[in-house]
């Protein structure tokens, strides 16, 4: 477990900003080298579909060929909201600290996700017992607490990573993520806003109207994702977004979880078209807005198992895919090697 306390030097939007002006590309070799070792492995061209592309992507950001997913971690940030304060949540705000205790205790799922697939789990508090503001009356974060808070995410990354599972724990962070969702892409405040933890009724009705709210109180904030990030987002999302900038300046790939997460990198998104090329979106949340924004950002979710937990579960749970991928691809024979004919 990690603290908020320690995120050294502040950064501000501007360092950001000059950040995603610098973004390095693909390595073009090594996704080189992943396609033509694919075109004479024992198959069809194209027969393993996705896991082929997979290889490949893996091979591109990890900057070498083979690829290989060894040393995956899954970063857990959780933070509080103080929207939840209105009642768009089934659950108490004092949930979040909870659980994470419950994640240093091993009694989560992601934690039983990690044994599985051999990650390493590190989970970071981001001052728990200070909740966000309330968005509906005021910025939620001032550009300071969101740039220290985006700062701190990116510390997650450190060198060896193969591939970084990236997920969050926030009770409210459903409420946060579908404002930014509506503030950056526009459309209806119920198009975007789910159940949630279990909200239903004049529960969900209640939520819908603090995103219509909350988005048009911070209207003036239109055309700036980092504005927007800081006055409807929460500090843990905004430290999952410094995460994503941070693994793509270290060509680090990268699982997205659900909602709560892909909308904290899509203010990525709309800062710098391109800037998600190195992350890729596990699953498919079964919150209404998420399958809205995976149109809205391009990628294409590896699972649709209705999950709708969180904390990097669906993240995680995606590493058996990619570790089949780099199996495949490294393991399998080629015609030669097998002395199989190939297509003639």
């Amino acid at each position: 477990m990690a603290d908020s306390s320690s995120s050294g030097d502040i950064a501000s939007f501007e360092e950001i900003r000059a950040l995603t002006a610098e973004l390095p590309g693909p390595d073009l070799d090594a996704a080189r080298a992943a396609v033509e070792r694919e075109a004479v492995l024992i198959k069809p061209n194209g027969a393993l579909g996705r896991l082929e592309e997979l290889s490949h992507w893996l091979a591109a950001w990890q900057g070498r060929h083979p690829p290989r997913v060894e040393h995956p971690r899954t970063a857990v940030f959780a933070g509080n909201h103080g929207v939840t304060a209105r009642g768009v949540s089934a659950y108490p705000g004092a949930v979040t600290e909870q659980m994470v205790r419950n994640f240093i205790a091993g009694g989560a799922a992601v934690n039983q996700l990690c044994h599985t697939f051999d990650a390493d789990l590190r989970v970071y508090e981001l001052a728990l017992e200070e909740p966000t503001r309330d968005f509906t009356q005021a910025a939620a974060m001032e550009e300071e607490e969101c740039s220290r808070a985006m700062a701190y995410g990116m510390m997650a990354v450190e060198p060896g990573l193969d591939v970084l599972c990236l997920g969050e724990m926030g009770i409210g962070n459903t409420t946060s993520a579908a404002a930014l969702c509506l503030a950056l892409f526009g459309g209806e405040a119920e198009e975007w806003t789910g159940t949630g933890t279990g909200v239903s009724g004049e529960a969900l009705k209640g939520k819908i109207n603090t995103v219509a709210t909350g988005v048009s109180y911070h209207a003036d904030r239109a055309g700036d994702p980092l504005a927007i990030l800081a006055a409807l987002g929460g500090l843990e999302l905004a430290a999952i977004a410094g995460a994503v900038l941070a693994a793509r300046m270290a060509r680090t790939p990268v699982l997205l979880d659900g909602f709560a997460c892909s909308a904290a990198a899509a203010v990525l998104h709309v800062l710098h078209p391109g800037a998600l090329d190195h992350c890729t979106v596990a699953h498919l949340s079964v919150e209404p807005g998420h399958r809205r924004l995976l149109d809205r950002i391009k990628k294409r979710p590896l699972l649709d198992f209705n999950m709708r937990l969180g904390e990097g579960s669906g993240a995680t749970l995606a590493l058996g895919i990619l570790k089949a991928a780099v199996a495949c691809h490294s393991g399998m024979a080629s015609f030669a090697d097998a002395s199989v004919s190939g297509p003639s």
